[in-house]
Protein backbone atom coordinates (compact mmCIF):
# COMPACT_ATOMS: atom_id res chain seq x y z
CA UNK A 1 0.00 0.00 0.00
CA UNK A 2 1.23 3.64 -0.55
CA UNK A 3 0.52 4.60 2.76
CA UNK A 4 0.44 3.45 6.47
CA UNK A 5 -3.11 4.72 6.66
CA UNK A 6 -4.40 2.67 3.55
CA UNK A 7 -4.05 -0.50 6.20
CA UNK A 8 -7.54 0.55 7.48
CA UNK A 9 -9.39 -0.26 3.46
CA UNK A 10 -6.33 -3.04 3.11
CA UNK A 11 -7.07 -5.23 6.09
CA UNK A 12 -9.67 -6.97 4.53
CA UNK A 13 -7.26 -8.23 1.62
CA UNK A 14 -4.97 -9.22 4.61
CA UNK A 15 -7.65 -10.77 7.16
CA UNK A 16 -8.81 -13.37 4.11
CA UNK A 17 -5.39 -14.50 3.21
CA UNK A 18 -4.47 -15.58 6.65
CA UNK A 19 -8.63 -17.25 6.99
CA UNK A 20 -7.50 -19.18 4.09
CA UNK A 21 -3.44 -19.42 5.23
CA UNK A 22 -1.89 -17.86 2.11
CA UNK A 23 1.64 -16.83 3.35
CA UNK A 24 1.96 -13.00 2.39
CA UNK A 25 3.69 -10.03 3.45
CA UNK A 26 2.35 -6.29 3.84
CA UNK A 27 4.35 -3.28 3.14
CA UNK A 28 4.23 0.10 2.85
CA UNK A 29 5.66 1.27 -0.58
CA UNK A 30 5.01 4.63 -2.13
CA UNK A 31 5.14 5.17 -5.88
CA UNK A 32 6.09 9.06 -5.46
CA UNK A 33 7.62 9.28 -2.06
CA UNK A 34 9.82 5.68 -2.25
CA UNK A 35 10.18 5.09 -5.72
CA UNK A 36 13.52 3.26 -5.13
CA UNK A 37 11.99 1.18 -2.37
CA UNK A 38 8.86 0.63 -5.18
CA UNK A 39 11.18 -0.42 -8.12
CA UNK A 40 13.73 -3.43 -6.00
CA UNK A 41 10.24 -4.85 -4.38
CA UNK A 42 9.09 -4.96 -8.04
CA UNK A 43 12.38 -5.78 -9.70
CA UNK A 44 12.67 -8.81 -6.80
CA UNK A 45 9.27 -10.07 -7.32
CA UNK A 46 10.03 -13.08 -9.28
CA UNK A 47 13.10 -14.31 -7.18
CA UNK A 48 11.08 -13.83 -4.03
CA UNK A 49 8.50 -16.13 -5.57
CA UNK A 50 5.62 -14.24 -5.40
CA UNK A 51 2.69 -15.39 -7.61
CA UNK A 52 0.19 -12.28 -6.84
CA UNK A 53 0.87 -8.57 -5.65
CA UNK A 54 -2.09 -6.70 -4.36
CA UNK A 55 -1.58 -2.83 -4.21
CA UNK A 56 -4.32 -0.52 -2.62
CA UNK A 57 -3.46 3.34 -3.70
CA UNK A 58 -5.48 6.12 -3.68
CA UNK A 59 -5.35 9.87 -5.01
CA UNK A 60 -3.40 9.68 -8.61
CA UNK A 61 -2.86 5.61 -7.65
CA UNK A 62 0.80 5.19 -9.55
CA UNK A 63 1.72 2.19 -7.34
CA UNK A 64 -0.54 -0.65 -8.89
CA UNK A 65 0.54 0.33 -12.32
CA UNK A 66 4.12 1.22 -11.63
CA UNK A 67 4.44 -2.33 -9.69
CA UNK A 68 2.87 -4.05 -12.70
CA UNK A 69 5.35 -1.90 -15.00
CA UNK A 70 8.07 -3.85 -13.53
CA UNK A 71 7.45 -7.68 -12.71
CA UNK A 72 5.52 -9.85 -14.36
CA UNK A 73 3.88 -10.94 -11.42
CA UNK A 74 0.33 -10.14 -11.84
CA UNK A 75 -0.80 -7.00 -9.66
CA UNK A 76 -4.15 -6.32 -8.46
CA UNK A 77 -4.90 -2.81 -7.68
CA UNK A 78 -7.04 -1.72 -5.13
CA UNK A 79 -8.41 2.10 -5.33
CA UNK A 80 -8.07 3.50 -1.42
CA UNK A 81 -10.60 6.54 -1.20
CA UNK A 82 -7.94 9.08 0.01
CA UNK A 83 -9.01 12.02 -1.43
CA UNK A 84 -11.87 14.66 -1.73
CA UNK A 85 -13.08 12.12 -4.76
CA UNK A 86 -13.79 9.63 -2.34
CA UNK A 87 -11.64 6.60 -4.69
CA UNK A 88 -13.19 7.72 -8.39
CA UNK A 89 -9.54 9.10 -9.47
CA UNK A 90 -7.48 6.04 -7.54
CA UNK A 91 -9.97 3.67 -9.46
CA UNK A 92 -9.82 5.69 -13.07
CA UNK A 93 -5.97 5.83 -12.64
CA UNK A 94 -5.94 1.89 -12.19
CA UNK A 95 -8.50 0.95 -14.30
CA UNK A 96 -6.83 3.51 -17.33
CA UNK A 97 -3.18 1.13 -17.56
CA UNK A 98 -1.91 1.44 -21.14
CA UNK A 99 -2.28 -1.88 -23.24
CA UNK A 100 0.54 -3.99 -22.71
CA UNK A 101 0.52 -3.12 -18.67
CA UNK A 102 -2.24 -5.33 -17.28
CA UNK A 103 -3.59 -4.17 -13.88
CA UNK A 104 -6.69 -6.31 -12.33
CA UNK A 105 -8.53 -3.28 -10.55
CA UNK A 106 -10.96 -4.13 -8.20
CA UNK A 107 -14.06 -2.35 -6.52
CA UNK A 108 -13.24 1.36 -4.62
CA UNK A 109 -12.67 0.44 -0.73
CA UNK A 110 -12.82 -2.56 1.82
CA UNK A 111 -15.16 -4.63 -0.60
CA UNK A 112 -12.20 -4.30 -3.47
CA UNK A 113 -9.76 -5.24 -0.95
CA UNK A 114 -10.95 -8.22 0.55
CA UNK A 115 -11.91 -9.62 -3.24
CA UNK A 116 -8.62 -8.73 -4.11
CA UNK A 117 -7.85 -11.43 -1.50
CA UNK A 118 -10.16 -13.78 -2.79
CA UNK A 119 -8.94 -13.24 -6.15
CA UNK A 120 -5.53 -13.84 -5.42
CA UNK A 121 -6.36 -17.12 -3.70
CA UNK A 122 -8.40 -18.07 -7.17
CA UNK A 123 -5.21 -17.16 -8.85
CA UNK A 124 -3.29 -19.17 -6.35
CA UNK A 125 -5.52 -21.82 -5.93
CA UNK A 126 -5.14 -23.15 -9.83
CA UNK A 127 -1.87 -24.57 -8.73
CA UNK A 128 -3.42 -25.69 -5.30
CA UNK A 129 -5.14 -28.41 -4.87
CA UNK A 130 -6.00 -28.07 -1.06
CA UNK A 131 -6.26 -24.12 -1.67
CA UNK A 132 -9.17 -24.57 -4.21
CA UNK A 133 -10.90 -26.99 -2.05
CA UNK A 134 -10.73 -24.16 0.65
CA UNK A 135 -12.22 -21.78 -1.42
CA UNK A 136 -15.05 -24.41 -2.78
CA UNK A 137 -16.07 -24.54 0.78
CA UNK A 138 -15.75 -20.63 1.73
CA UNK A 139 -17.68 -19.82 -0.93
CA UNK A 140 -20.37 -22.94 -0.30
CA UNK A 141 -20.55 -21.49 3.15
CA UNK A 142 -21.68 -17.81 1.89
CA UNK A 143 -24.18 -19.37 -0.25
CA UNK A 144 -25.43 -21.01 2.85
CA UNK A 145 -24.98 -18.04 4.61
CA UNK A 146 -27.88 -16.59 2.05
CA UNK A 147 -30.16 -19.24 1.68
CA UNK A 148 -30.55 -19.07 5.76
CA UNK A 149 -32.17 -16.46 5.55
CA UNK A 150 -35.74 -15.95 6.20
CA UNK A 151 -37.79 -12.69 5.73
CA UNK A 152 -41.20 -12.43 6.62
CA UNK A 153 -44.02 -11.18 4.08
CA UNK A 154 -44.08 -8.18 6.94
CA UNK A 155 -40.63 -7.37 6.50
CA UNK A 156 -40.48 -7.39 3.23
CA UNK A 157 -40.05 -3.60 2.06
CA UNK A 158 -39.13 -2.44 5.66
Amino acid sequence: MGSRNDYAVMRGAVEVLKEFGVAHEVRVVSAHRTPDLLFDYADSAVERRLRVIIAGAGGAAHLPGMIAAKTVVPVLGVPIPATALQGMDSLLSIVQMPKGVPVGTLAIGAAGATNAGLLAIAILATTDAALQKKLVAWRAARRDEVLAQVVGEDEVGA
